[in-house]
């Protein structure tokens, strides 16, 4: 009864804090413009839409030339970079993220790299002297795992210098936002370098150009890439109980993870004025709404110089003079007069650091997607403006990676709003009249990267359904409007995925069951181990004290899994050894109990590498346990698509955090930020055969990614202490090595020769039928309804070899991929046609808006 009483009485307290919230939702409701409706506010918006109608794509921002912007391709080269970055910080970081996992490596194998810990990084420069300013979504903890409080707590607790804040809130304030996130990552050091792209700084994210789908090391821990909950496939199951870094959600030993394929750019030049306006914008309008009365975040001034620079556009900022008052400041070293004013050598003003004017030869422009809520500003959609318009102004070839394809190529007809997918047909229906030559390539995701099967997973199943609508049918798709038009639009644009194969050096019965009779430690408790190993010295309140495990009981569920049957599985959790000797000590004795059985080194732990252009080939590999143990080793999985880019010509890219659909494109749901790169700097090649002047960022970027998915890379190992560093895992200035000239780059310089053409298509088509034969993956062109869906999908595990292939054929199958590149099944589900029609797709859905 006490028990009762008590939460009667808390019951009792709330409730006026429960009317409160509610009162100020309602507000929020009856008042949506009430940041815009007095004089002054909307005097201040005519400021802001007189700045935007000056700038191309109605940016916010200009084009700003002499910027030196480099590419890196995949969280393997980009993390490293900002290792780098950060580690250069003297005066400030700023960091915008859609989910920042404060216990992150940024450089691997973890064993080795220790110092490298996201959270100890921040906390060493913290101690510096360096003032670091945070910004992550505040997710809907409902339907979202990210933990955006604990990413608050663990970095506010490292250091006073650290301040983090959570936007926007959901319930009970004015400023209730319950659908959109904030999707940009940013990355600013001393106002001096920058970096944007699709790669967040978190669980997930981070790997290599050879994207292994195992990491199971039997007698050498040491070799872990991905420690704990790093180890993820979303296609299997979400991020769980985040805060417990170092538990696994996810069974190592039968289960591959999902790899992760992405782009981002670090970048030096005046370009970067505009991205710390953005930031600074956010940061003071977040303050503002909530945390004003709080000392912990300063007022930030904007950092432009007007005496030296008295044409820019931020000059007639609305908020840059009171700002300036307020404001905390920090150098900006752009300005050429700064440079006049500074002596010979100033230790703040190090040209190792900050490097002089000019920086390169990159015309970079700043879009973005911001409004009200994200913002405190009337919509801006420039990012949407950019990618029409240079769509629209494409002469020749279109390459697009993305994680999502949402588009319409109708106005004001359906629910999807945003017309990307009008200009693409636009154009392609006028390469079509005109009788030239054009092609545009795009690459997306198989499946999008939710848990849960297409037929009973909501967010899948509708998120697949809009992509075929917006690709090849539901009545105004690309596919349909080019023929009625009268042309074949596959000779003019197709759809590709990315999936990969490895091999799980886990063999249970003939090694790792010996191991752990003759050590006495049983494998997971080993990994309960290494999990102590990562965690390190204690960094604050809430580090783990013990660690989750899953295991697998070897039974089957009856329940759908997202391909094949869904294995049935327990979680154990085991305390974290109490010290680091401790924890050393229990894998030292688990990898020794191999030394009486046998050695484990002829057995490679990962056989990806020859999907790339490797020294052996998979029939070499060994395997000193039982056949059938080697065949179950045998996994695939979807090789995830998240980076946001397009190359047009191979002369212009816009790259950054925004997808293909209404939430990145509207301007009014999710806040996302891109760059508009033109490089200056030209390279004699040829387009369709023909002599053709490329620039160099644009190109290089393009043939790095088709030399990758076409596998004519080498592999990119990280191994070991002393991983060589090149050219790619350099931040900006330093240059990415030219490699136009090897044979590898020849094979794909121009995007329209028939043999490019021919060598792309055929290894997609190569690939997805060997993929379709040895795992029958979803989505497939022999499903074209639910019923053959039933029937399709195998009763084996997830990922894992069909019944009735012998391992003999599995392997020798499995040595003709080359590269990840895949066909997309333009015929999945045809013939289901509620799959793309129905009530959902007459807007009579108030929730589709959270997919599309």
């Amino acid at each position: 009864m006490s028990g009762f009483l008590h939460k009667l009485e808390q019951f009792a307290e709330d409730i006026p804090k429960g009317l409160d919230h509610t009162i100020e939702t309602v507000e929020g409701l009856l008042n949506p413009n009430r940041r815009h409706d007095s004089p002054q506010e909307k005097q201040e918006d005519m400021i802001r839409a007189e700045i935007n109608a000056s700038h191309r794509f109605h940016s916010f921002a200009a084009q700003r030339s002499q910027n030196f912007v480099k590419w890196h391709v995949d969280g393997h080269d980009y993390m490293y970079a900002v290792s780098e970055m950060l580690e250069s910080a003297r005066e400030c970081i700023f960091i915008l993220d859609w989910w920042l996992t404060p216990e992150l490596y940024l450089r691997r194998p973890p064993a080795y790299n220790q110092e490298w810990r996201l959270d100890r990084v921040l906390k060493r420069k913290a101690e510096q002297g360096v003032r670091v300013y945070v910004v992550v979504y505040k997710e809907v903890t409902q339907t979202m795992s990210m933990s955006s409080h604990h990413t608050k707590e663990a970095l506010e607790a490292l250091h006073p210098n650290i301040a983090c804040m959570r936007h926007p809130d959901h319930i009970g304030s004015k400023d209730d936002v319950e659908f959109w996130s904030h999707h940009e990552k940013v990355v600013i050091v001393d106002q001096h370098r920058a970096a944007i792209g699709g790669l967040d700084l978190s669980f997930g994210r981070w790997d290599t150009h050879t994207h292994p789908l195992a990491d199971v090391h039997p007698t050498d821990f040491s070799r872990t890439l991905f420690p704990g909950q790093d180890y993820n496939n979303a296609r299997i199951l979400d991020f769980k109980d985040v805060p417990n870094y170092v538990s696994n959600g996810l069974s190592v030993v039968e289960s591959p993870r999902m790899p992760w394929h992405d782009v981002h750019m670090t970048f030096v030049g005046p370009v970067v004025l505009d991205v710390v306006q953005h930031f600074i914008e956010r940061w003071n309008e977040i303050k503002r709404r909530k945390y004003k009365d709080d000392n912990r975040y300063d007022w930030l001034a904007l950092p432009h110089d007007l005496n030296a620079s008295p044409n820019e556009a931020v000059a007639m900022h609305p908020h840059r003079e009171q700002w300036h008052k307020i404001g905390r400041r920090f150098k900006q070293r752009f300005h050429q007069m700064h440079w006049h004013a500074q002596p010979a050598y100033n230790e703040d003003d190090d040209p190792t650091l900050y490097a002089r004017p000019p920086h390169g030869t990159c015309r970079v422009q700043v879009v973005r997607s911001v409004s009200d809520w994200s913002h405190g500003v009337l919509t801006e959609a420039s990012i949407q403006n950019a990618y029409c318009e240079l769509i629209r102004e494409a002469k020749h070839f279109i390459y697009i990676e993305n994680q999502f394809f949402i588009s319409n190529t109708k106005v004001d007809s359906g629910p999807v709003k945003n017309l990307i997918a009008k200009a693409l047909a636009d154009r392609i229906i006028r390469a079509g009249q005109e009788g030239t030559k054009f092609k545009v390539v795009i690459v997306i995701p198989e499946v999008p990267g939710f848990a849960g099967p297409v037929k009973d997973e909501t967010a899948v199943k509708i998120i697949m359904a809009a992509q075929y609508r917006t690709m090849n049918r539901g009545g105004s798709s690309i596919y349909e409007e080019v023929r009625k038009a009268g042309y074949e639009p596959m000779d003019y644009i197709r759809f590709y995925h990315l999936r990969a194969y490895d091999r799980i050096n886990a063999p249970y019965p003939s090694l790792i069951k010996q191991m752990e009779e003759k050590s006495g430690i049983k494998f997971h408790q080993a990994m309960a181990a290494l999990a102590r190993m990562w965690v390190g010295q204690r960094e604050g309140k809430e580090d783990p004290v013990d660690v989750s495990v899953v295991i697998p009981t070897g039974n089957i569920n009856t329940e759908p899994a997202p391909s094949g049957a869904k294995v049935e599985l327990k979680t154990e959790s085991y305390p974290l050894p109490q010290t680091f000797d401790e924890a050393r000590d229990i894998v030292n004795r688990f990898q020794h109990g191999a030394d009486a059985l046998r050695s484990d080194e002829p057995v490679s732990d990962n056989v990806i590498q020859h999907m790339l252009t490797d020294r052996t080939s998979l029939l070499d590999e060994q395997w000193l346990g039982t056949e059938d143990e080697e065949r179950f080793a045998y996994v695939s999985e979807l090789l995830y698509i998240h980076s946001k880019l397009m190359i047009v010509d191979d002369r212009r890219v816009i790259l950054g955090s925004a997808n293909i659909n209404d939430r990145s494109q509207k301007g009014d749901g999710d806040s996302e930020i891109a760059l508009v790169i033109e490089d200056e700097d030209m390279v004699e090649t040829t387009m369709d055969g023909q002599p053709y002047l490329a620039a160099r960022f644009a190109t290089t970027l393009r043939r790095s990614l088709y030399r990758e998915h076409l596998g004519l890379i080498p592999p990119q190992l990280c191994q070991g202490p002393n991983e060589p560093v090149t050219s790619f895992m350099r931040p900006a200035p330093h240059a990415n090595d030219d490699e136009t000239g090897t044979s590898e780059d020849r094979l794909v310089a121009d995007p329209l020769a028939d043999e490019t053409i021919a060598l792309w298509n055929d290894t997609a088509r190569q690939n997805r039928e060997i993929f379709t034969e040895i795992f029958r993956p979803i989505p497939t062109n022999l499903v074209r309804n639910w019923d053959a869906y039933e029937t399709y999908v195998p009763k084996v595990m997830t990922d894992h070899v069909v019944p009735n292939v012998p391992l003999a054929r599995v392997k020798d199958r499995l040595s003709v991929v080359k590269g990840a590149l895949v066909e997309c099944p333009l015929d999945f589900l045809i013939d289901q046609k509620d799959f793309v029609e129905g009530p959902d797709w007459l807007g009579l859905n108030p929730t589709l808006p959270i997919y599309i």
